[in-house]
């Protein structure tokens, strides 16, 4: 259990944190970029809630609650020393991977397939998820330039990657399935 009864601390007045594991680093490290930028896609998704309802809402709810995960993955390095820690650390898992999978395949099933690339926009949820895809984006690539330096929970850059995607599929379901697509059109205003 999490308990929070002091919210500042001064630790890192002179521009360091604890990870998860009581390790002072940076806080422009590659690992507090790569968390940082996974919280502030949890923040983008609290955005896109706002227009949400039912089983859209319900699964932002889990992807919220996932990216938590992720951040505590991150957050906690050395995972070979998984097993001796006091408590067993959050690490995202396969089966969190293939949920997201299955969950763009349901998705994906109902909409027409693309002609053309699709620009953010059509509804506010739409808008909102095309901003959760491209920031879920950068969280993604800098976790992978954190693990060409450090070792890194393989299923966690994998959530990522399948996170964008399910957040562009998403999009076009909620531009009515894809009808309301906003259609990049190449040239378009030469």
């Amino acid at each position: 259990m999490v308990v929070l009864n002091k919210i500042y601390t001064r630790t890192g007045d002179k521009g360091e944190t604890a990870l998860g594991n009581g390790t002072r680093v940076a806080k422009d490290s590659a690992r507090v970029d790569a968390y940082g930028t996974v919280d502030e896609t949890n923040a983008t998704v609290g955005l896109a809630r706002q227009h949400a309802d039912g089983d859209m809402d319900t699964a932002l709810s889990r992807i919220q609650n996932d990216l938590f995960d992720l951040g505590a993955d991150f957050c906690r390095p050395d995972m070979a020393k998984d097993k001796d820690a006091e408590y067993t650390p959050l690490r995202i898992l396969p089966k969190q991977v293939d949920r997201l999978e299955a969950e763009i395949d349901a998705m994906n099933a109902n909409l027409e397939p693309l002609r053309s690339f699709v620009l953010p926009g059509g509804s506010a949820l739409a808008a909102q998820l095309h901003l959760c895809r491209t920031v879920s984006r950068r969280a993604e690539r800098l976790a992978v330039t954190l693990a060409g330096q450090e070792d890194v929970n393989a299923s966690a850059v994998k959530y990522l990657n399948r996170l964008s995607d399910w957040f562009f599929v998403a999009s076009r379901v909620a531009n009515n399935n894809g009808i309301n697509d906003v259609l990049w059109v190449p040239g378009g205003n030469q």
